[in-house]
């Protein structure tokens, strides 16, 4: 009979914040890693802890134990401000896991924090937010001959939603592809005993969920001067809605230069279903 696998999810964002999902109807950051986990795991068990939820406990390292892996979707938290009680959790489960050497997998604030605690330097962008399509993002030499990206194509799109950066990785990582926005987009980071695959972008999101992302900042975006107004907003918002609905829409797809690298599940996820062949079914 096959083992279940067991597998901790760590949803960092405050309840406020879920609570603004919610209302715009996008899920939350945990049930999307879940929900990615189920798709190339099928049958796992998997446990989501709100880390930043008044009364939680982080698990032990004998507790972390009985896990086979620990993921990190993204948070709205900021890893260097480590007087934040919030952060503080968080940045012991992560070293609690390097030292029980448990494979850990994360996307956007799940690349800061791992670099950060190995000794690396997360700082805001001084070129501002990388918001909805990173483009052009490039595989390094060693990136093209890793095992996180087989099946990447060489310069990809992803979803980006996110004002820091990784600024400099720890040593002993590996830096694996940028863009001009954002020199590390992905990296593997090993410290202590443990190897974690981080991603700047999100391949937990879809054109809906970065849709619905956008409806709960739209405030934020349109300050910012990604928009002009609320008619431009929706309109935007409108098609990105529309060909998820529709990924075969040339005229969509043309006008928001969208191409399979983001609407293949099987392309944006690759990385994913990589962490999942390498560290949790050894094949």
């Amino acid at each position: 009979m096959a083992r279940t696998h067991r597998i901790l999810i760590i949803d960092g964002y405050p309840k406020p914040s879920r609570d603004e999902f919610d209302v715009a109807g996008m899920k939350g950051a945990g049930i999307l890693y879940a929900e990615m986990l189920l798709r190339y795991l099928p049958g796992a068990a998997h446990d989501i802890l709100y880390t930043s939820d008044p009364g939680v406990t982080i698990p032990t390292i004998q507790e972390l134990s009985a896990y086979d892996g620990v993921l990190w979707p993204g948070c709205n938290l900021t890893v260097y401000h480590t007087d934040d009680e919030r952060v503080k959790p968080m940045l012991a489960l992560c070293d609690r896991a390097f030292e029980a050497g448990l494979p850990q997998f994360g996307t956007c604030w799940g690349i800061q924090l791992p670099a950060f605690v190995a000794g690396g330097e997360v700082k805001a962008n001084p070129k501002g937010r990388e918001m909805g399509i990173g483009r052009k993002i490039r595989l390094t030499e060693a990136g093209k001959k890793h095992p996180m990206m087989k099946g990447k194509p060489e310069v990809y799109n992803h979803f980006v939603s996110h004002d820091d950066e990784v600024t400099r990785l720890p040593e002993g990582s590996v830096l694996l592809s940028g863009n001009d926005f954002s020199r590390v987009q992905a990296a593997e980071i090993r410290y202590k005993k443990g190897v974690f695959w981080g991603l700047q972008y999100h391949p937990e999101y879809d054109l809906h969920e970065m849709a619905r992302l956008m409806v709960a900042r739209e405030k934020k975006l349109t300050e910012l001067g990604f928009f002009r107004g609320h008619g431009d907003f929706q309109e935007y918002v409108d098609r990105l809605e529309a060909l998820n609905a529709e990924p075969q829409r040339k005229d969509l797809r043309w006008q928001l230069g969208i191409d399979d690298d983001i609407l293949s599940a099987d392309i944006r996820q690759c990385e994913f279903r990589n962490w999942v062949d390498t560290f949790i079914l050894g094949t």
